[in-house]
């Protein structure tokens, strides 16, 4: 008897909210979302999208490349967990456009 995974498969996985930030004086929603990978179907493979405020004339929703390759959604997780606030304000503004 095989053991089932304990998520859905990565397409199937709606974006997991992983934290909250501040940057520039406005407030960031940090989601880690995944991609499937034919190569390596068993793999988990994420990004994290950032969303600004909703409302009014504001900066648009933003996402790094895949920055997780894991072998578990869990492991994934973990590892998207695990950044700090200057971390993620970090891969935030490697996101978005320049300012000249």
């Amino acid at each position: 008897m095989s053991a089932l995974p304990s998520q859905p498969a990565p397409d199937s996985v709606p974006g997991l909210h992983i934290a909250t930030i501040a940057y520039e004086g406005l407030i960031w929603d940090a989601w880690l979302e995944f991609e499937s990978d034919l190569h390596r179907p068993t793999s988990y493979r994420g990004r994290l999208r950032f969303e600004p405020p909703t409302g009014g004339e504001g900066p648009a929703a933003t996402e790094t490349g895949v920055i997780f390759i894991e072998d578990s959604y869990e492991a994934a997780v973990a590892k998207a967990r695990s950044f700090d606030d200057r971390q993620l304000q970090a891969l935030l503004r490697s996101t978005l456009p320049a300012v000249d």
